[in-house]
Order: C-alpha cells, then structure tokens, then sequence
C-alpha cells in the first residue's frame, strides 16, 4: 500500500499509464471450452484462440472521454479490407462440383431461360447467410454451440445427426467431383478411388495451413476461387455465348412444366446446411468487443460487405458455367444425359481443342471446385460436432475425427459406384434428396435463434426482417419438398418400403413442429396459437 504522500507524489503520466492498462485488460472470459477455446495444455482449442484472431485496426484503441461508442465510425477501406475473408469462405458452398453440376444440366435443358432464377436464388441464400454471420458477431458464439444451449439434449442430439448427414452428403459429392477431375488431368490413369484418397489429404492441408495463420488460410481460398473464375471464364469466352439471349435470360422470368426439375435444383443448391452452420463461425475470426455496439454493428456492415461482394463473384462464375453449356447443348441429344462425368469429354468434342485444351481447363476449374469445398466441409465439421458434443479436442485429433466421419462413407460409396456412368447419376441425385431432407435442421433453428432477444439483445431481427426470412425459408423448404416427392412417387415401390417412406415423413414433419412451436419469436407464437385453437376446436 502506498501512503498518501507517494500517491500525491505521483507523477500524470504514471496515471495515466495505470488507466490505459486496467482500460485495454482484457475482458472475463466464458468459463464454456467452446469460447475460451483453451485446454490446461494450450493445445485444445475450438473455434478461435486468442492469439488466433485477427487484430482489426481502431478497435483497441483507449476511450476518449465524450466519444459515443455505441454509434457506428464512418467507413473505412482498411477496416473492410481486415474484414474480408469469411465470406469467401462461405462462399464456396455456392461452387462445388454439385452446384456446377446443377449448373450444367440447367444450362443444357433449360438454356438462358433459368438465369434470372439462378440470381434471385443467390439473392436469397445471402439473406440466409447474413442472417448466420448476424447471430455469429452478436453472440460471440456459432450456431451449432447456441443449438446445443437452446435445445434439449435429444433435441440437439438429433439437429447434429442431422447436420453430419448433410456434411457427409455435401462431402461425398464434393470428394467425388475432385476425384473426377484428377481423373481427367491424369488422362485416365488415376482411378476413382485414388482420386478420392488424394482428396482425403485435404485434412492434413488444412492443418499445415491453420497453423500459419486464418490469414494465409484464406489467401489460399482465395487462389482457388480465383482459379475457378479464371477457368470458367476463359470457358466462357471459348463459347461465345449469345449476349441478347443471356440478358433477356437474366432479367425475364420464365418457367415451364419442361424446367421445373432443374428450376428446383437451382434454387435447393444455394442452401448448403453445413454452410449455415460454417458462417457462424467463421466471422468470430475478428476481435470483436461484444459490450461496443456500434463496433458489433460496424463488423456486421462490413461482413455483409465482403459477403455481398464474394457472392457476387460466385454468381458470376455459376453463370459461366450455365451458359457455355447452354450456348453449346440446348436442344442436343446430348442434354439429357450431360452430368460431371462427362461433361470434360463433351466439351472436348463440342468446343476442339485450341490453344489449352478445354478438356483440362474443366478439370482445372472442377478440381479447385472440388478441393477448395472440401477443406471447408473439413473446417464445417470441426465446428458442427464440436459445437453440438462441446468437444475438447486437439486440433489434430478433432480434424482427424471430423474427416473420417465423412472421408469413409465416400470412399466406400465411390468403390461401390464407380461402375459407369448412370450409377453415379443416380447416387447424385439421392445425395441431394439427402441434403433437401437436412435443409430445415439448420435454418428453423438460425431464424427462430436470431428473433430471440435474451440471444440476441439489440440486434435480434425486427419483424418485418423475420417475415421476409421466413417466406425465404418457407419457399425454399417448399421448393425441396417438391423435390422430395417427385423422387419418392418415381422410386417408392413395395409396400414394405412405402410404408418405411410414410413413417420416416411422419417423424420428420412432427420434428420440424417441434422446433417452430419450441423456437419462440412471432412466427412459433402464431403456430402455438393455431394449435392452441385447433386443440379447442377439437374439444368442441
């Protein structure tokens, strides 16, 4: 203790050094693993380390006395420039091999005539994915850790079964459309299956990249999407496509009874669940001080920024896609039966040669489509089984754990599969029923989470914003029960097997009840309120 003779004695800038530290020490943590992230060795860690995340320019600096921190600064270019990243992450989501695929058959069955579908339906999964990076920043925590808070224990037990089937089935098509394209660019002489094998390292790169850094792991996503808008454009600059045609495509809507499978394909592909789950996360990438709001504000303006932005290009490079097989197939015999298989080879044949064979520049684009979206199932799985099992792994161990729960199955599928052509088609097409049925286990809990105050405090979703994010999910889930029943009216057959479909559907809606009336929010007291009167009705 000090007498009051030295304290009197005590020099302003001794002071005013003792402020500036008790000001900037650092805030109590969590006592949750998942958000401090740190186990008694250091090693263990979820999410984001202290030392992990990056340092955003401005945000440390001391107070001032009479500055309003609760308000938003004006905009600056560095600061977005720090923020980038994210979203070009979540991105990829919008361009692996199953989406290109999509791409492709619209393109050769439904020429430019599904471009405008194809925008709006971007439109609409950044609202989604607004919406996940908004509870992830707000929150400091990412959904599959709030779903496990929020929810009972079978509850949330049955949201992360459901979430790692739907990674397990994004990874097998993603896994197998790298495959494809080593394939390709070894001209034959790696089967399949070694493709496969040589995709599986990808957990071993992700460890190598996250030990440099968030930083240098998105640089490398950023080579790879890059890679991908280079390949597809130099595609799309080999076919020419009609200008007009594509304009008209873009801005006039057109459906008919011939497109509607592949308008519902467009429009399921822009909702991966794992990738609601994967933004959530991914945004905590960034010191942020959760007690600021105008600094949480600012963060969520330039997420939605970089977002944007990154989902635009992904735009553009799915468009590529769509139109040089349109422009090349529409109206050939060759339309019905175009998939990622072949697609290289009918190129090949369409388009020749030239100076780079368009063959390999394919294969070029799909094994960075492939590559790039498997390393984020990779990073996706960390979080969804860490999140849901409050796991406290090594990182090491928990990567390695996340791959083999969806590396096995796709290796045992593509040994199982890889006998021609059809049986492949037919595997992709129960892969996206398989993800359809997954799609309302991540966003009724995402909607029904960000409309709640006690989570979300200010910055939960104003009603007009809920109502517009439930018509998007209601359209979307609508659109893939659609799909849903067209598959299940084409293939159910025997009674024993309709039966086991009839049952399944029965618990699957009774689930998806369960979370809207246990979500809270205007849209769970709407539904509790019919079924309140439905129950007095049938009382009469």
């Amino acid at each position: 203790m000090s007498s009051p003779q030295q304290q009197e004695n005590t020099s302003p800038d001794s002071k005013e050094e003792e402020s500036r530290h008790l000001l900037t020490a650092p805030l109590p943590q969590s006592t949750s693993p998942l958000i401090n992230g740190d186990a008694d060795d250091g090693e263990e860690e979820f999410v984001y380390g202290s030392g992990e995340k990056i340092h955003v320019v401005e945000f440390d600096s001391v107070p001032i006395d009479g500055v309003d921190y609760s308000t938003v600064p004006p905009f600056s270019w560095k600061k977005l420039w720090q923020f980038t990243g994210p979203g070009f992450l979540m991105s990829i989501a919008f361009l692996d091999p199953g989406n290109l695929e999509g791409d492709l058959q619209a393109g050769a069955i439904a020429g430019y005539s599904l471009l405008w579908l194809l925008l709006w339906a971007t439109v609409m999964g950044l609202m989604i994915q607004l919406l996940s990076a908004r509870i992830g920043v707000a929150t400091g925590r990412h959904l599959a850790e709030l779903c496990r808070e929020e929810y009972p224990r079978w509850a949330g037990l049955l949201l992360w079964f459901m979430a790692e089937v739907a990674l397990i089935g994004a990874d097998i098509q993603e896994v197998i459309g790298s495959a494809i394209a080593i394939k390709i660019l070894s001209r034959g002489v790696l089967p399949l299956w070694a493709g496969v094998l040589i995709t599986a390292s990808d957990c071993f790169l992700l460890l190598v990249l996250e030990n440099y850094g968030i930083r240098k792991l998105e640089a490398v996503f950023a080579v790879l999407i890059s890679t991908m808008a280079l390949s597809f454009a130099w595609m799309f600059g080999d076919a020419k496509p009609n200008g007009k045609e594509l304009l008209a495509g873009l801005l006039i809507p057109k459906l008919s009874s011939r497109t509607v499978r592949q308008a519902v394909g467009v429009v399921g592909c822009v909702i991966m669940p794992h990738n609601v789950f994967l933004h959530s996360a991914l945004v905590q990438s960034r010191e942020i001080d959760l007690k600021k709001k105008g600094q949480v504000q600012e963060a969520l303006n330039y997420y939605s920024i970089e977002s944007s932005f990154a989902l635009l290009i992904s735009f553009m490079i799915n468009l590529f896609v769509t139109t040089v097989f349109a422009k090349g197939f529409y109206g050939s015999e060759q339309a019905g039966s175009l998939g990622l298989v072949n697609a290289g080879q009918f190129l090949q044949d369409k388009y020749g040669g030239g100076l780079f064979p368009i063959l390999y520049i394919w294969g070029i684009g799909l094994l960075a489509a492939g590559q790039s979206s498997t390393i984020t199932g990779t990073y996706a799985g960390q979080f969804i089984m860490g999140g849901f099992l409050d796991l406290r792994l090594k990182k090491w161990l928990r990567a390695l754990i996340t791959r083999s729960c969806a590396i096995v199955p796709t290796i045992i599928v593509a040994l199982i599969f890889n006998r021609s052509e059809s049986s492949l088609d037919v595997l992709n097409e129960w892969l996206n029923v398989l993800q359809s049925i997954q799609i309302p286990f991540a966003l009724i809990p995402l909607l029904t989470l960000v409309s709640k105050e006690d989570i979300m405090g200010t910055f939960k979703i104003g009603p007009a914003l809920e109502r517009v994010a439930w018509t998007i999910a209601v359209l979307v889930m609508v659109i893939n029960g659609y799909l849903l029943l067209d598959f299940f009216v084409s293939e159910v057959n025997g009674p024993l097997f309709a039966f086991l479909v009839f049952a399944g559907t029965a618990g699957y809606v009774a689930f998806i009840l369960y979370l809207i009336s246990h979500g809270g929010g205007n849209v769970a007291n709407w539904f509790n309120l019919l079924r309140t009167k439905g129950y007095s009705y049938a009382g009469q």
